[in-house]
């Protein structure tokens, strides 16, 4: 499979397991990678022929901006549970990242899923 990287993609949303990390916006750091096959669109050089993602973008902008979660693990599963029904993607792996206030200095909390069509 080919892969199409969506890389330091910065939201803002209100989610944390504490009401301090709630109370206001935060940001959040978004990677996405999609697996898919790329031989058609390498050659066409169109659109319809890939996935477009500018579509998965604004999954994972919805999906941080929205509904609150305590953990980043809920962000993560929602973005890929998505991005899975976006067609031509196979599989997807998503990191979600934040700062913590309450234990800086750190550069980042992060996880990182994979979730493939079944």
């Amino acid at each position: 499979m080919d892969r199409i990287l969506l890389q330091g993609m910065v939201f803002k949303g209100r989610h944390g397991v504490s009401a301090r990390e709630r109370a206001r916006p935060q940001e959040f750091s978004v990677d996405i990678e999609l697996e898919t096959d790329l031989a058609r669109p390498a050659i066409s050089d169109d659109i319809e022929d890939t996935v477009d993602y500018r579509v998965v973008r604004s999954i994972a902008k919805e999906v941080v901006a929205g509904e609150p979660a305590h953990l980043i693990e809920v962000l993560a599963e929602r973005i890929a549970r998505r991005a899975l029904e976006v067609r031509g993607v196979a599989a997807v792996t998503v990191r979600v990242a934040k700062r913590p206030p309450g234990m800086r200095p750190i550069d980042a909390a992060a996880v990182e899923i994979r979730r493939a069509r079944r």
